[in-house]
């Protein structure tokens, strides 16, 4: 049986000691672990979350001149079909 444990096998001489980092820069770290998770969850099955992103952003701008157009009384009606 091999030992496991540090105290039955003199191990504890291999156990190395690292400080904390301090609060800021924990704060930090798990911040942009964070952000990563979420990016990862964001594209989940994505092929290709740069194309995802460029169609999201011309929907938004197609929305936005949607908007500007219908504010300043350019439209009135819409025709619809079907």
């Amino acid at each position: 049986m091999g030992m496991c444990l540090p105290c039955f096998g003199g191990a504890a001489d291999d156990i190395v000691v690292t400080p904390d980092p301090d609060p800021e820069t924990r704060r930090r770290q798990l911040a942009e672990a964070a952000e990563k998770r979420q990016k990862e969850n964001a594209y989940r099955g994505v092929k290709n979350p740069e194309a995802v992103e460029r169609k999201r952003k011309k929907q938004e701008e197609m929305e936005k001149q949607e908007m500007t157009t219908s504010a300043s009384g350019g439209g009135g009606l819409k025709w619809q079909v079907g």
